[in-house]
């Protein structure tokens, strides 16, 4: 079995139970109340000491930052390597949009909504044209393409899956930008565990209504 310490809510999160259903592997929920401080606990920082969401436990072997867990979890479960191919050229495209996934458009995301939202601060205007600007490079990167990172679906759409639809329910118009809307139309439909990632939406949702 292995241990998954989350947050319905968490996109990072959410992108990690959708592969494992891609896969087949049954992850032991341990749901965290970040907002009580039990990322805090002594208990939970020897298993992490950087006390973030999502973090695995398979067996002893405990793994944070969504995106390599994704990755490990392919590579260790995966009966095929579809999601992660071993090609190196193509398994460097799915990096990229990964790296793309953290470091841009879900840090716009979080620069620019969580101060709002755990803070109460006013909206920034400067992050939200990074928003807009992240949305300009992914709507370029899918011309053409029904996949962000090759011609079938791997661990990169499926991170990009989650994100954006954190996107959807802070109320961002996906809808401006056409290539973007039509993947992530396709995404719903052929990503496996889509409904508990949506279910994990609404319960985002609340702090935006």
């Amino acid at each position: 079995m292995v241990d998954f310490y989350y947050q319905p809510g968490s996109s990072p999160c959410r992108s990690v139970i959708m592969v494992a259903k891609a896969i087949g592997v049954q992850l032991n929920k341990k749901l965290l109340n970040l907002q009580a401080g039990e990322q805090l606990t002594p208990e939970f920082l020897k298993i992490n000491p950087q006390h973030t969401i999502p973090t695995l436990v398979d067996n002893g072997f405990a793994l944070w930052e969504s995106r390599a867990i994704l990755v490990y979890l392919v590579e260790k479960y995966g009966k095929t390597d579809s999601l992660y191919p071993k090609c190196p050229k193509k398994r460097a495209l799915i990096n990229q949009k990964l790296y793309f996934d953290i470091g841009t458009l879900y840090q716009s995301f979080a620069n620019y909504y969580y101060p709002q939202v755990f803070a109460k601060a006013p909206a920034d205007p400067e992050a939200f044209k990074k928003i807009e600007a992240a949305f300009e490079l992914l709507n370029t990167f899918l011309e053409g393409q029904t996949y962000v990172a090759g011609d079938s679906l791997t661990v990169a759409d499926i991170a990009i899956l989650a994100t954006v639809s954190s996107f959807e329910v802070a109320k961002f118009d996906i809808s401006k930008y056409p290539n973007v809307n039509k993947w992530y139309e396709n995404a719903k439909k052929v990503t496996p565990g889509w409904d508990e990632n949506w279910a994990g939406c609404l319960e985002f949702k609340k702090y935006f209504d």
